[in-house]
């Protein structure tokens, strides 16, 4: 029946998908392995996990990583093994090789939307190839499609993450944080417009308990992508933030840094400040959201704006960038996707599907709906 490979399996994201694969009645006949240079930690944690995991030490950047993968008779390969700002596109070219699918979690936005280069490749390999099976595309699109379905036309896409005290692994705070100070374009009243990475500091309200949070400009695939999947949008913003001030100030300010040419790169920093934010993760926020707001027509061609928050408590927000490369590699076992090709995770999954992933946890959405002549919103 094959296999499914996690790369990074033992790591902050790989191990959520690995176990929750593991214990998965769609898994049942599939072997889970538990992919990574460290043989030691992969047996560790296939031992803890049990289910039907296996450790597989491999290097996936190895001239022998296909080869590895038609040994294991890989069926799916989940690469969550980051940063992907500075990665090439090696690991699905070997995955299209061994003839495995492909699922990554990236949030690199030059590395998400050029996956489609891959896409002759893996047709001729009847595989699929994924990139963005996370937060951002995959879910904020989910969540976009679903809006959508109430406007004839849509004038602006705003969204937001907001994380709570427990810190992100190393490798994705260096991904989100080498972009700090660094200008990237966004489309904004119908053109192109150049912002700064973590710069532009603004205070949000988010429904109670989280209230007032402090977020800023980020660099994400989304800001390529929908004004390509949406037409009618003039104005596509993604902001996100951290669940302390005193954190966000510090980010702002070496964001400053760099934009000011004082520093070449925040990255140098981040391993001493992932220890300090996980230092200070007892005595923070617990809660964590995600917010998309839209805008624009509705059927009557009237102003309409439609806003969807998901809530995360007790720290169960790390839990929800896994959630779509759990849900397509459900799907995938189940041969439920005949999509062949190489796309970023749009259209794949809808927000169902998503959303299931996470029975269980303690997570809530909170949806609005306003037309701008009426009274006021609705729930």
């Amino acid at each position: 029946m094959g296999s499914v490979v996690v790369l990074g399996g033992y790591g902050n994201f790989g191990r959520r998908i690995v176990a929750a694969l593991a214990s998965d009645a769609n898994a049942a006949g599939h072997r889970v392995l538990i992919a990574g240079r460290s043989r030691e930690r992969a047996e560790r944690f296939a031992r803890e996990v049990g289910g039907n995991a296996e450790p597989f030490a491999v290097d996936c950047h190895a001239p022998s990583f296909a080869e590895a993968l038609a040994r294991a008779d890989a069926k799916i390969v989940i690469h969550t093994a980051g940063p992907f700002q500075t990665q090439d596109y090696a690991v699905p070219h070997a995955c299209i090789e061994a003839r495995a699918h492909y699922v990554d979690l990236a949030d690199a936005r030059a590395f998400v939307c050029g996956i489609r280069a891959l896409d002759d490749a893996a047709k001729r390999s009847e595989t699929l190839v994924v990139s963005g099976a996370s937060s951002l595309p995959a879910l904020s699109s989910a969540v976009v499609d679903r809006l959508a379905r109430d406007f004839s036309s849509i004038h602006s896409i705003e969204h937001v993450i907001t994380s709570g005290a427990i810190p992100p692994g190393l490798a994705t705070m260096s991904g989100v944080l080498s972009y700090a100070g660094k200008p990237f374009e966004r489309w904004h009243d119908g053109r192109w417009r150049r912002v700064h990475g973590w710069q532009d500091l603004k205070w949000m309200r988010f429904p109670d308990p989280l209230g007032l949070r402090c977020v800023a400009n980020c660099d994400v695939p989304d800001l390529d992508l929908f004004p390509h999947r949406y037409p009618s949008v003039e104005s596509v913003v993604f902001r996100a933030g951290v669940a302390q001030p005193s954190s966000m100030l510090a980010i702002g300010l070496g964001a400053w840094a760099v934009r000011s040419i004082l520093l070449s790169s925040l990255v140098p920093f981040v391993p001493r400040l992932h220890r300090l934010a996980t230092a200070r993760a007892r005595r923070g926020s617990k809660h964590s959201a995600m917010r998309v707001h839209v805008r624009g027509l509705n059927g009557r061609s009237q102003p309409h704006t439609r806003t969807w928050t998901l809530i995360a408590a007790n720290d169960h927000g790390p839990h929800i960038p896994c959630f779509p490369a759990i849900a397509l590699a459900r799907k995938l076992l189940r041969d439920a996707v005949p999509r062949r090709g190489a796309m970023p995770c749009m259209g794949l999954l809808d927000l169902e599907e998503i959303l299931a992933v996470g029975r269980g946890l303690e997570i809530a959405v909170v949806e609005d709906e306003v037309d701008e002549r009426s009274s006021g919103p609705t729930r």
